[in-house]
């Protein structure tokens, strides 16, 4: 007879590892509470923590890209800016020497 493998799902994972992480309970008392090995609760837990730091990580990249992005868009804008007024400044010129 094969015993049947339970998958858990998404929030199922973040109950077990959020009750790991408070430390509140024994991995013992969780294991039985959720029915999980102990060492897929450590494994839980390790990837959690890992992604956390990734997370965190990727936010205060991502927020260096968009100053960056942002600084070199600003200085675009002013080049172009700069270019259309001596374009207007030279053709202000041509009408205003013309009368």
């Amino acid at each position: 007879m094969q015993k049947k493998v339970k998958q858990y799902n998404s929030e199922e994972k973040t109950k077990v590892v959020l009750e790991a992480i408070k430390g509140e309970l024994t991995m013992a008392q969780i294991s039985s509470k959720y029915g999980v090995h102990s060492t897929q609760i450590v494994r839980w837990k390790k990837d959690a923590i890992e992604s956390m730091i990734l997370g965190f990580k990727a936010k205060t990249k991502t927020k260096e890209i968009n100053q960056d992005d942002l600084v070199r868009n600003l200085y675009e804008q002013i080049g172009q800016l700069t270019v259309e007024r001596d374009w207007m400044k030279k053709k202000s010129n041509l009408f205003s020497s013309g009368s």
